[in-house]
């Protein structure tokens, strides 16, 4: 009886959370071991499918890097990288489409479904969803000067149109995106996940926008979690180290989603099962937490 009402006041303590956000739209970047472990993959799609159940409008956003790479070398064609940007030329294209809107989306979208929730796949190319432009990598070169790079069909965001979205939520159904945008004459461009995530957090004007990761969240300098950082203060962990390397850009996406009205963004280690559960309806969380 005891563990009965145990499990009573966890859903009582989770009970003003969901009453806060029913009805209200959360973006998740899902990538990392969450969407390479069996056991990880379950739990994801477990918390997305409750999450909709009780009223809240999940959007998932997923990347693919890893499975693009193993599959371009099945294919006897080996990733170039240049500054962690894949060199993404016409055939590297077919390939990453191939993966991420077939092969990757496809999968998430059985998985949520074998849960008992109701998921449609798409690319940012359907519905004229994302509209991406080419991306030039910037390097310093001597002199002080700026070097430009061309990584081939790389691109970056420069508009979404939600209202495809906005369909596909009406209809109960939970909208999985590959981070793959259309140029102005349609060609196809492959695009940083996290951003991507972002943008459309940002276009949703989402009450969170959360990026699962295979970090616990921003580590401080004794290796402990830092629960709440406020936009203004990122400048100065930037500047000390505190925040570097892969993180870097993970934060950027953060800021640019609360820059665009997102109410709070979260860092979220996807590593542990249930992340976004533990995160969202409990006092404590387990990631970091990004504010305006």
């Amino acid at each position: 009886m005891e563990k009965l009402i145990e499990k009573a006041g966890i859903l009582i303590e989770a009970l003003p959370f969901i009453r806060t956000f029913y009805g209200k739209t959360f973006v998740i970047k899902y990538g990392g071991a969450a969407q390479v472990e069996e056991s990880l993959k379950d739990s994801f799609a477990q918390d997305v499918v409750l999450l909709n159940f009780i009223g809240i409008k999940p959007v998932i956003v997923h990347g693919g890097g890893p499975k693009i790479s193993q599959t371009m070398k099945r294919m006897g064609k080996e990733p170039t990288f240049i500054e962690g940007q894949r060199v993404t030329d016409r055939e590297t294209m077919d390939i990453v489409e191939m993966v991420l809107g077939g092969l990757v989306n496809k999968e998430i979208v059985a998985l949520i479904n074998n849960h008992g929730g109701k998921a449609v796949g798409l690319s940012g190319k359907d519905g004229g969803l994302i509209k991406a432009k080419k991306k030039l990598l910037r390097k310093a070169a001597e002199k002080g000067e700026e070097e430009l790079i061309d990584i081939g069909l790389v691109g970056e965001v420069e508009s979404v149109d939600p209202d495809i979205l906005d369909s596909i939520e009406r209809g109960g159904f939970i909208p999985v995106i590959s981070p793959i945008g259309a140029g102005s004459r349609g060609e196809a461009f492959n695009i940083n996940a996290d951003y991507v995530a972002s943008a459309i957090a940002g276009a949703l004007q989402a009450e969170k926008f959360i990026l699962l990761t295979d970090v616990q969240g921003i580590m401080d300098k004794k290796g402990e979690v830092i629960s709440t950082v406020p936009k203004k203060g990122i400048k100065k962990l930037v500047d000390n180290g505190t925040i570097a390397g892969g993180m870097l850009p993970k934060v950027q996406a953060c800021t640019r989603a609360l820059d665009a009205g997102v109410k709070k963004t979260h860092i979220v280690d996807g590593r542990i099962p249930h992340c976004l559960l533990l995160e969202i309806f409990t006092k404590e969380g387990i990631g970091t937490e990004i504010v305006g």
